[in-house]
């Protein structure tokens, strides 16, 4: 088992996330995976996440079933997202750490631009359905490496700017879709072990705590401010995971 100083800061970085995501609505990977990359490197970060980005995405897709979507634009994107993963997973198995890392960094700093620049051009609904598959496939295979598929999963789907219950049905059913190709690769390679194992489940305990920390957060801070603090802290954690690997 993990000594208990690993499990104090796999909490801490999974509270944050949770804090994340409740102010937010979404983004627990995105702080979550860089920290626990930054303690104890890029595969035990994929390893650790892997089924609390299940458990969460399941219930928060099961919630949002009677939702009306785009089928084209979901299916498309979770088929996509899902083979991206496999990829991912692959480059996982195979890169240095030191490489993943500089991915890590640079996929947050990615991240955080798209945040500054908030384009406001929406995609049409047939151009949103035929680029699906691609916007997917690309997010899939950063998660499948990194643990981070924000910069284009996120980003992609802001630009379709879908009414939001339809956006948590459509990006839960995403992640459960990477999720499903992502665990038996990670069983199958011996990289999801019960340790980790038990320490995601741990962390799925801790997220739901932050994210009830994050709501009140959300309703004390304005948007703006909380943005350039989370912005700011993603911004130095990406840099030193870039100076480590350098």
């Amino acid at each position: 088992m993990p000594d208990p100083a690993s499990v104090a800061l796999t909490a801490l970085a999974f509270l944050a996330g949770g804090i994340l995501k409740g102010a937010t609505g979404a983004g627990t990977p995105i702080i979550a995976v860089p920290l626990m990359t930054m303690m104890f490197g890029v595969e035990t970060a994929v390893a650790v996440f892997a089924l609390p980005n299940l458990l969460a995405n399941v219930g928060q897709s099961w919630a949002c079933r009677t939702v009306p979507v785009d089928r084209r634009l979901l299916w498309g994107f979770a088929l996509g997202g899902g083979i991206g993963t496999a990829i991912g997973t692959a480059l996982l198995f195979s890169l240095p750490d030191a490489v993943l890392k500089i991915a890590v960094g640079l996929t947050v700093m990615v991240y955080v631009l798209f945040r500054l620049i908030r384009p406001g051009r929406a995609l049409f609904p047939n151009a949103a359905a035929r680029l699906a598959p691609v916007a997917g496939g690309l997010g899939g295979v950063l998660m499948g490496a990194t643990g981070i598929s924000a910069p284009v999963s996120l980003t992609f789907l802001n630009a379709v700017a879908l009414p939001r219950p339809a956006f948590v049905r459509t990006v839960s059913s995403f992640f459960v879709a990477l999720a499903c190709v992502q665990i038996p690769l990670l069983l199958w390679n011996g990289v999801l072990t019960a340790p980790h194992a038990l320490l995601g489940l741990g962390a799925f305990v801790t997220i739901l705590a932050g994210m009830t920390i994050g709501a009140r957060l959300g309703r004390r801070l304005s948007s703006a401010a909380f943005d350039r603090v989370i912005l700011t802290l993603l911004t130095v954690l990406a840099l030193k995971l870039l100076w480590d690997a350098l």
